[in-house]
């Protein structure tokens, strides 16, 4: 069972090597708590592996009207009518001509100076971190709650915290209270 209060300020992120039962299984899981979107991010995937799964995970994203986020692909993004996409800040430089189809432009910044760049390239959102420790990002120290803190006083844009971030109503609250619009979280979400 899902507490929808918690989710509406989650924005899933996926992973198929964490999860625990059939992907899209787990998709449809994670879609029935109704988060506030479901970034598609499954880096290792070559686009048309990456095309087809979109594909399945957008139908499903839409039965439960939840938005879902194409994460690298932008001609994915493009073919399947989706204009919502995820760009790591130097694929946003390298594919700014493309940027206008698309309604919902997020990245993934790790410093003030990378807010500020994502800002004036005309994103809608953006994510910080990594904020708590995370098996995702081993050995690298979590940049904490301070820098998100600065991150959202020093943006008009909605950030989002992620890293480490627990599927739990304090954890989250204490995030949101730095001024993040809401959370992502991969792992656990993967492994409910």
């Amino acid at each position: 069972m899902c507490d929808i209060n918690l989710f509406r300020n989650v924005i899933a992120f996926t992973n198929r090597n964490l999860s625990k039962r059939p992907y899209l299984e787990q998709i449809e899981k994670i879609c029935s708590c109704h988060p506030k979107a479901l970034v598609l991010r499954e880096k290792d995937l070559p686009e048309k592996e990456y095309c087809m799964l979109a594909e399945s995970v957008i139908k499903i994203c839409k039965q439960y009207k939840v938005n879902c986020i194409i994460h690298n692909y932008i001609d994915t993004a493009l073919k399947m009518n989706c204009n919502r996409i995820h760009l790591p800040l130097h694929m946003l430089e390298k594919y700014h001509m493309y940027l206008k189809e698309f309604e919902t432009i997020g990245t993934s910044v790790h410093s003030m100076q990378e807010a500020q760049k994502a800002e004036k390239m005309g994103v809608s959102y953006i994510v910080a971190g990594h904020i708590y420790t995370t098996d995702c990002k081993k050995g690298i120290p979590p940049r904490g709650l301070l820098f998100l803190e600065q991150i959202c006083k020093n943006t008009a844009l909605p950030v989002y915290g992620i890293g480490g971030i627990q599927l739990n109503k304090i954890q989250i609250e204490q995030v949101m209270r730095c001024g993040a619009k809401g959370v992502c979280i991969m792992s656990e979400i993967m492994k409910m």
